[in-house]
């Protein structure tokens, strides 16, 4: 059988202007590596909890002492290829990181090239725009912080620099960078949650 490579875009829903990668990954990846691969690229800092949603079921670490209960299937994604849910151009699951902020992604299938494995895979493509901080509140805290960043004259203007550890640049993004980390780290993170 011919390993197949997949286009995928991840965009993060609400962002304006929209935050997004477009990055090249086996099909046969999974789910538990693919999260570190979101992570890299997008640019958060594994911190948090996430899952992968399709059609209502929720694709997650699952560990020994989890008891969700309730309405949910939950399936651990540590058993689950990409390929499994994602078969098709223009496929779409969700990844959804940090449930407190609520940054949830669309990750679409764009293209399916069966000219098997001969690239630099993962890698990242191309892209636009800089991950949010970690912690600042979801798509409206983002966009809160970045209307009070264009005001140094606003009251919370200075804390919002100390807490950001100085400037922020939103439409900051280097494709090199992200594919340097990739290829130096284990899909680019330490598995923390």
């Amino acid at each position: 059988m011919t390993k197949k490579t997949y286009q995928i875009q991840i965009a993060l829903r609400g962002s304006k202007p929209k935050i997004w990668r477009r990055i090249l990954v086996p099909s046969d990846l999974l789910l538990s590596d693919f999260h570190k691969i979101i992570q890299t690229t997008m640019g958060w800092t594994n911190s948090h909890l996430h899952q992968f949603i399709k059609n209502r079921t929720f694709y997650t670490r699952i560990m020994a002492d989890d008891d969700w209960g309730g309405e949910m299937d939950n399936v651990d994604y540590s058993k689950i290829k990409i390929s499994d849910l994602l078969k098709k151009e223009k496929d779409i699951i969700i990844y959804e990181y940090d449930f407190g902020d609520g940054w949830e992604h669309d990750i679409i299938l764009e293209k399916i090239e069966s000219n098997g494995m001969n690239k630099n895979i993962p890698t990242c493509l191309t892209g636009k725009n800089n991950c949010p901080p970690e912690d600042c509140g979801g798509i409206w805290g983002y966009s809160e912080m970045l209307e009070i960043l264009k005001h140094p004259d606003h009251a919370e203007y200075e804390e919002y620099i100390e807490w950001l550890g100085g400037e922020f640049d939103p439409k900051y993004f280097d494709k090199i960078e992200i594919n340097e980390m990739l290829k130096t780290q284990d899909f680019g993170c330490f598995e923390l949650f």
